[in-house]
């Protein structure tokens, strides 16, 4: 793999990991303050574009949204699921 994806890569992962941290902290302020909240699907969307790792533990670090099952198994079922998509990539292109 060239360095300069493996350099892209890790930008994109930086990237949508504060995005999400960033998501997940505005979100728990505004539940405190009675605001705007980020919706439920705005958030699960930013976990499956990658930022499932860093939500999930900001949500766990500041409890935030770990009484709702849709997070606690969704976001860890996310994770799973894009481990397993990097493995069977990283399978394809040893074999080639």
């Amino acid at each position: 793999m060239p360095d300069y994806l493996l350099f892209f890569g890790l930008c994109y992962f930086l990237a949508v990991s504060l995005w999400a941290i960033g998501l997940v902290l505005y979100d728990k302020r505004a539940s405190r303050r009675g605001a705007w909240r980020i919706k439920e699907k705005t958030l699960l969307l930013v976990a499956l574009l990658g930022g499932s790792i860093a939500m999930l533990t900001t949500m766990r670090l500041i409890h935030h949204k770990t009484r709702h099952a849709k997070f606690m198994f969704g976001i860890p079922a996310i994770i799973v699921l894009q481990l397993a998509g990097i493995g069977w990539f990283l399978w394809r292109r040893a074999g080639t």
